[in-house]
């Protein structure tokens, strides 16, 4: 089984899971920590793309004979 196709949803998760945190934070006026919790979503989001990127780049390779 590849692992591959299942672990870039883990980082669109952990996206999602860190933007409600952001915002529960921005609520709460802690911005500081709300602007890390922000930075985190991004990089989460990014990861996901990357990923999804390179499993299409891998996938195209294999199919090639």
């Amino acid at each position: 089984m590849n692992y591959l196709k299942f672990t870039q949803y883990a980082y669109l998760i952990a996206a999602g899971l860190f933007a409600f945190e952001a915002f529960t934070q921005y609520q709460a006026g802690e911005n500081g920590k709300a602007g890390m919790m922000g930075l985190f979503t991004f990089v989460g989001l990014f990861m996901f793309f990357f990923r999804r990127n390179y499993a299409k780049k891998f996938a195209e390779r294999n199919k090639k004979p």
